[in-house]
């Protein structure tokens, strides 16, 4: 199988899992959070070593810096004071994605600063 294929349809499953699990966490089911961050991560990493190229390392690190960022301060957590599971879907979701980011910018980190030491 194509290691393109594997890539997509891992970013695929991750979309789908992120959200969901995002739903969920906002209307009171947070008892699998740590398995769908467990889900997220391996995702993460197999689409960090499946479809991440050279030419993507600049503007995929620059938007996993904005995300990490963004996702830090938990700032959508105020919104539950006007519209209570609609904070912690966000903010559920945004770490979740989090999650599945971060290993993939880790690698791809790796991978840049191999090839700028290699030459």
């Amino acid at each position: 199988m194509n290691t393109q294929l594997i890539g997509r349809w891992a970013f695929i499953v991750f979309v789908i899992v992120a959200v969901l699990a995002g739903l969920a966490a906002g209307f009171g089911g947070r008892a699998a959070l740590g398995w769908v961050s467990l889900v997220m991560v391996i995702l993460g990493i197999i689409v960090g070593l499946t479809t991440l190229t050279e030419k993507e390392a600049t503007p995929f690190l620059t938007a996993a810096i904005a995300l990490l960022v963004a996702n830090s301060g938990q700032v959508f957590l105020v919104i539950d004071e006007v519209a209570k599971p609609l904070g912690t879907v966000i903010n559920a979701t945004l770490t979740n994605i989090a999650a599945f980011v971060a290993p993939a910018a880790i690698l791809l980190a790796v991978k840049a600063i191999y090839n700028l030491a290699k030459t």
